[in-house]
């Protein structure tokens, strides 16, 4: 087993959320391969067909995964754009994606996501077009109140927007979390500008975006009695996965102002798992603090007959 440079979250609970699975399995967000190798070694009736926009995580993975060879296919690209042909390729029973930064990609600083970093990118896909000092650098002060607004729930979003665009340029990550820091409030350990690092991460990956499509595209196909299961680390997140879920569970789709149903009643495209998000166990956080954030819901669609 090679040893991983990143620690997958709630790991021992994805593995349990897909123990009666057979068949493929979809990881969308691959990364250095630990979700997958685990649900390959404890469930040999699963293949997986591995996602990834990060060179470097796909060879990574290529290498990690080599010893179950047939079982596994990876592609590279978003998640978004090739999850359609791969639902109309494979009898996909299984859906899993990580909706994170790996732990490798926040910690090497060359790859600029780090309040540290000398460097200012968060591009997880390294020939991506916009880089987070395009967002910093030349987006004018409206785009960067609503980013910091929607994405970073800052409230004194505009203050921090007019303090980027009266210090512009700005060259580094690090020169962006000095310039901030003092004006976000301090939460225990956390570093005051980890917010903003967040909501400009969002926006230069299109992350809400790739997200919802995800979620359109598996509406659009519903693999027939596939589990999905959706790790998010932010609330915005979480709050599309959980609407989402919800609203394929509903049977009934009359408008709400109908006095009685006359839709039929059976319109759910299958039915929630998962009550309450899955969350880190106490074991985990003292281990591996990053997944303090961490939750996952669970969906499965009906069995097509």
């Amino acid at each position: 087993m090679m040893q991983s440079p990143h620690v997958p979250v709630l790991l021992n609970e994805v593995v349990d959320t897909f123990k009666q699975t057979s068949g493929v399995i979809v990881d969308c967000t691959l990364g250095y391969g630990g979700h997958s190798e685990a649900l390959l070694r404890s469930n040999p009736s699963i293949k997986i067909v591995g996602i990834d926009q990060d060179q470097e995580a796909i060879e990574f993975s290529s290498k990690r995964l080599a010893p179950f060879k047939e079982r596994v296919q990876i592609i590279k690209g978003r998640f978004s754009q090739v999850i359609e042909e791969v639902l109309k390729q494979y009898p996909v029973k299984g859906v899993l994606a990580d909706i994170g930064v790996s732990s490798l990609q926040l910690d090497k600083k060359d790859r600029g996501f780090s309040i540290h970093s000398d460097r200012l990118d968060m591009r997880m896909d390294k020939d991506a077009p916009i880089s987070a000092e395009d967002v910093v650098n030349s987006y004018d002060i409206e785009e960067l109140e609503r980013i910091l607004k929607e994405y970073g729930e800052i409230p004194n979003y505009k203050k921090i927007a007019q303090l980027i665009v009266e210090n512009r340029p700005i060259k580094s990550a690090k020169e962006l979390a000095t310039l901030v820091e003092r004006h976000l409030p301090k939460r225990g350990k956390i570093h005051p500008a980890t917010t903003l690092f967040q909501a400009i991460r969002i926006e230069v990956n299109q992350e809400l975006e790739e997200l919802k499509n995800l979620l359109i595209a598996l509406k659009n196909h519903r693999p027939s009695g596939a589990r999905v299961a959706i790790i998010t680390f932010h609330s915005l997140e979480d709050r599309i996965v959980k609407q989402t879920f919800k609203e394929w569970a509903r049977e009934c789709i009359c408008p709400p102002e109908a006095m009685r149903c006359s839709c039929g009643a059976n319109h759910a495209l299958g039915k929630i798992v998962t009550k309450k998000p899955i969350v880190a166990s106490k074991e985990e956080l003292q281990s591996n603090p990053r997944s303090r954030s961490a939750k996952m819901r669970v969906f499965d669609f009906k069995e097509e007959r």
